[in-house]
């Protein structure tokens, strides 16, 4: 169960670089606009606020990797607080900008924290 909540951390950590890179380099290219559905302009005005969100997104794939190479008890721990900040980010983002943020984000840190939390 260990190897498998350890994938899952490894993936969603992998996820969250993505949506860094998409966020944070690519957003004014056709693979970022079409990641939001904007149009150029709509891409221009907003890409401060999504480099800023991808930087959060990095920090959260940091303390997820920093969570599979850190021994126990600071590895186990930093990886519930950090799969608990991406469910908390991914259930604000459903809520109030888009409802399939809860599932590309939260659900897939919902089942990474099941898991890691049952190897314990």
């Amino acid at each position: 169960m260990e190897i498998l909540a350890n994938v899952l951390v490894a993936l969603v950590a992998a996820l969250h670089v993505y949506i860094l890179v998409m966020e944070m380099f690519l957003w004014q290219r056709r693979p970022g606009m079409s990641f939001h559905g904007f149009d150029t302009e709509m891409a221009r005005r907003t890409a401060p606020l999504a480099a800023n969100q991808g930087l959060y997104n990095g920090f959260l794939a940091a303390g997820l990797v920093w969570g599979l190479i850190a021994a126990d008890p600071t590895g186990f721990r930093a990886q519930v607080f950090f799969l608990s900040c991406v469910i908390v980010a991914g259930v604000y983002g459903g809520v109030t900008a888009n409802r399939r943020i809860l599932l590309a984000q939260a659900l897939p840190g919902a089942v990474a924290l099941a898991a890691v939390l049952a190897a314990r």
